[in-house]
């Protein structure tokens, strides 16, 4: 994984632990467990697809998982792939004499969209809309594709959308929240993909990045009925006293929604959704089983706690510490040696000036309570290479962190209440940085007591 583990005593085995539940997310994997052609039989979940009846294949998606997704999928349709575009985020692409001249992966802005996704998006939504009943789409979805996949309703200018998403990003609103806004301030999401390629059939390879695996979350759900409306999405606003605060265009639409003069997304039952099959095909939970696989092949008692793991970032990081002093005390179900694992995602509340990310946060608020505990480690990991706007997937603590800290002149409660975990962590040579690795299945927690 970094130099941060595998300097630790038995870092390799907490590297190699890391590395399996990686390897569980691998997006081509996946695509390839769900994708298998034989000749003109194409078959996706099961369900069979014959070629010689369609005229065109066009392959298209978003998201930091989509290059290889991408390169899995268009290695199985083979001269059958007509062309198309997917989306990733800078830096998440692969080397381009890895795929056919007819599909092009862009990069684009994250977090917030920029106007490279959104020229990217209508020329996807500009390929599909001239699909008929006679073709076939593969849409390829991941993590991050939210904001990636990106086309503003009328009246709504990018840098209106930008400032909206800002604003519940630091808002403390959970992904659900977020992405009930974004849908309705957006064609393509919400089955917009689906509505714009009907009457061709869709087959969504979705790669889960969202808590629970709800299809309308993920990606703000491009290819999956959307239970959420107008009235909801403004709720959500008004619940963390936004509405004053943004853009008047996205006030003017929202209202026009509510009142009927904006077409609603896609609803459950529509029957323009009747020819499109969203297929899950990873997701936090087999990430999180084949990191227990791998802790209890080292000879670690071991121990799934959840993957719906939710809730302020600080908040989790002192639950965490105190399961972590128990298992330092003896007082858990576990014995040493042990590891307890933990998936999902939590949210920050930002309220300071400082840089970090939310498994940056968690870490930092379990440093004090963690103090001292001999042979304990909490280990926490955007699973795709980047937490937050930083180049740190998270962070490493340990029970001698507090007293390193303070040598140095470092104060996790100070540095906690600027929301400034990464310039903590930097101090100290405990971020991990794996880089970019091209999966995104949510965010791990590993507690280990040797």
């Amino acid at each position: 994984m970094t130099h941060t583990l595998q300097s630790l005593p038995r870092g390799d085995e907490v590297c190699r632990v890391l590395d399996t539940a990686l390897q569980a997310a691998d997006p081509a994997a996946a695509v390839l467990r769900f994708l298998s052609r034989n000749g003109d039989q194409l078959t996706a979940g099961g369900q069979t697809y014959n070629l010689a009846d369609i005229r065109h294949v066009f392959l298209v998606g978003a998201g930091k998982a989509g290059a290889p997704m991408a390169q899995a999928a268009a290695q199985i349709l083979d001269d059958r792939l007509t062309g198309g575009a997917v989306i990733v985020k800078d830096g998440y692409g692969l080397d381009e004499v890895n795929f056919p001249a007819s599909l092009k992966i862009i990069e684009a802005g994250h977090p917030l969209p920029d106007e490279r996704g959104v020229v990217a998006t209508r020329k996807i939504l500009s390929l599909l809309s001239q699909a008929d009943q006679s073709d076939l789409v593969l849409c390829l979805l991941s993590g991050g594709a939210s904001a990636l996949l990106t086309a503003p309703a009328i009246g709504i200018t990018l840098t209106d959308l930008q400032q909206t998403i800002s604003l519940l990003l630091r808002s403390g609103a959970d992904i659900g929240e977020i992405n009930a806004v974004r849908k309705h301030l957006d064609v393509v999401k919400g089955g917009g993909l689906a509505r714009v390629a009907a009457p061709a059939r869709v087959i969504s390879f979705i790669l889960s990045d969202v808590v629970g695996d709800p299809l309308d979350i993920i990606a703000s759900g491009p290819t999956a009925p959307d239970p959420t409306t107008f009235d909801q999405a403004l709720a959500v606003l008004h619940k963390y006293q936004l509405l004053e605060q943004l853009p008047q265009a996205i006030r003017l639409h929202l209202q026009h929604g509510v009142a009927g003069a904006a077409p609603e997304t896609l609803k459950p039952g529509d029957p323009l959704l009747e020819g499109v099959q969203n297929l899950l095909v990873g997701s936090n939970a087999m990430a999180a089983q084949a990191a227990a696989d791998a802790a209890a092949a080292g000879g670690f008692n071991t121990r799934v706690l959840t993957t719906t793991l939710q809730g302020e970032a600080r908040l989790v990081g002192r639950l965490l510490a105190a399961a972590a002093r128990d298992l330092a005390g003896g007082q858990s179900v576990l014995q040493r040696p042990a590891c307890l694992i933990a998936g999902g995602e939590t949210t920050v509340t930002v309220r300071g000036d400082g840089i970090g990310g939310r498994n940056q946060e968690l870490a930092l608020a379990a440093v004090e309570a963690m103090s001292g505990l001999p042979g304990t480690l909490l280990v926490t990991l955007a699973t795709d290479g980047g937490d937050g706007p930083t180049d740190a997937a998270g962070a490493v603590v340990s029970g001698e962190t507090l007293a390193r800290a303070r040598a140095l002149g470092l104060s996790p409660a100070e540095h906690l209440t600027r929301n400034d975990a990464y310039r903590f962590f930097d101090g100290l040579g405990d971020l991990l940085k794996p880089g970019p690795t091209h999966t995104n299945v949510n965010d791990l927690a590993l507690l280990f007591a040797f």
